[in-house]
């Protein structure tokens, strides 16, 4: 009988992901991964998340300083294949070692524009408008507390 999918991610998903995603970030962090590319960047994972079988975990990957960020993203999934073989020693554990896809993380950007629009003169009005009406609100329950 077939398992339900679900939309969230087990706990064994989420903690299989976690050391999968240490076990790349020391990869490379050392920096094995002979390419022009990687060898001047530096690669930030940000997040791994795994399939339901295991098998696959598509990391999310941010190059710091990197012009061409498509490119290096570009390049670690053509080394794929060595990193799996790289962080297979820090996951003995795994019944199979997982196939590696790298994708380019786009919170930061996402955080980034979320705080621009936020520091936008606009919500900094409608913002200023709260405040005011909540000192309003105060000092009218401070009267009638008198």
């Amino acid at each position: 009988m077939p398992r339900p999918t679900t939309s969230s991610p087990s706990q064994r998903m989420l903690r299989v992901a976690e050391q999968v995603r240490h076990a790349l970030s020391e990869t490379l962090q050392r920096g094995e991964i002979i390419d022009p590319l990687i060898e001047n960047t530096v690669v930030s994972v940000s997040e791994v998340r795994m399939s339901p079988d295991l098998r696959v975990a598509t990391a999310f990957v941010s190059p710091l300083g990197a012009k061409d960020t498509d490119a290096v993203v570009e390049a670690l999934n053509k080394h794929a294949k060595f990193v799996r073989g790289r962080v297979s020693g820090a996951l003995r554990q795994m019944k199979f070692m997982p196939e590696f896809r790298f994708k380019l993380d786009t919170s930061f950007d996402n955080f980034a524009r979320i705080n621009d629009l936020l520091k936008s003169p606009e919500v900094a009005r409608d913002l200023d408008a709260d405040d005011d009406k909540t000192k309003d609100d105060r000092a009218k329950d401070d009267k009638d507390s008198e």
